[in-house]
Order: C-alpha cells, then structure tokens, then sequence
C-alpha cells in the first residue's frame, strides 16, 4: 500500500500533461531522407550476379531469370530486416532504397512481392 501513495500523485499529474507521444495515423510527421524502407529494383540496370542475395543476412531476395540477360527480383518483406546490404553489395546499381515503410498486409501472402 505504501507505492499507492506514490503513484497517484505522478497519475494525477500525467491526466494534465501534454502526451509525449504522437498519434501516428492522424498526424504523420516527416521520414528522414536516409531511412531504409521498401526496396526498387531496376532490371535493366540488374547484370545477374545475385550478389544481393548471396550478401542477405535474411535471405530475403531472391533473383530469378526470366529471359536472356533479363531478371526479375522476388522480396520476401516478411523477411527482410531492412539492413540496405543488397542496396550496398549491388554493383550495377539495380537495388535501392525507398522511404516508404508501411508495409504491413493481413495476409502473408501479400509479403512476397516482385520488385
């Protein structure tokens, strides 16, 4: 009962605060230019040397061929963990990172996507 007595005084306080936190869906502040989000891949740009996916610590991206000289990159977003290692290890430049970062589904399946 003692710790009663402490608390109701910082509650009480707290009703009369301003909150520190803010209520993100109504009011969206602004995303630092260099935050990691979503990854855009660029086929043309993509030479095949799955370096990308060899450099994943998740295992997130997978590079497969879908005709001569021409690629296509699956992102398991389930899985990634947003480092930017396959944006870095990407010698041609075919991966970079985007500030969109809501990427929340219902459905897992929605999580693999081709970038």
């Amino acid at each position: 009962m003692k710790r009663t007595g402490k608390i109701l005084p910082q509650a009480l306080a707290a009703l009369f605060r301003k909150p520190a936190t803010v209520s993100y869906p109504n009011r969206r502040d602004d995303v630092f230019p260099n935050v990691r989000g979503k990854l855009v891949f660029d086929e043309a740009k993509c030479v095949g040397c799955k370096m990308c996916v060899r450099d994943c610590p998740a295992r997130a991206i997978e590079i497969e061929k879908v005709a001569d000289k021409k690629y296509k990159a699956v992102l398991h977003i389930d899985h990634c963990i947003f480092c930017g290692q396959c944006v870095e290890s990407c010698h041609s430049g075919a991966l970079e990172c985007t500030p969109e970062f809501e990427l929340a589904q219902l459905n897992r399946k929605n999580l693999k996507t081709d970038i």
